[in-house]
């Protein structure tokens, strides 16, 4: 059952981060179309943004090593 939990836990945090790196790219990428003379500033947000969501699959993975060894 540790194991499940464990996988769930991962996949999820996968999939989230997924979803927001995908999200936070596109409409980066759709406000340099608007407005061009931004880009440095977009580029900086974007990537402090994506930093921020790469955090979650990695917390995800601790929980999910705690969850399966606490359960041993």
């Amino acid at each position: 059952m540790e194991f499940l939990a464990a996988a769930i836990a991962v996949g999820l945090g996968a999939i989230g981060a997924g979803f927001g790196n995908g999200m936070i790219v596109s409409r980066t990428v759709e406000s340099m179309a608007r407005q061009p003379e931004l880009r440095g500033a977009l580029q900086t947000t974007m990537f402090i943004g994506v930093g921020i969501v790469e955090v979650v699959p990695l917390i995800a993975a601790v929980l999910a090593f705690l969850m399966y060894f606490a359960g041993v």
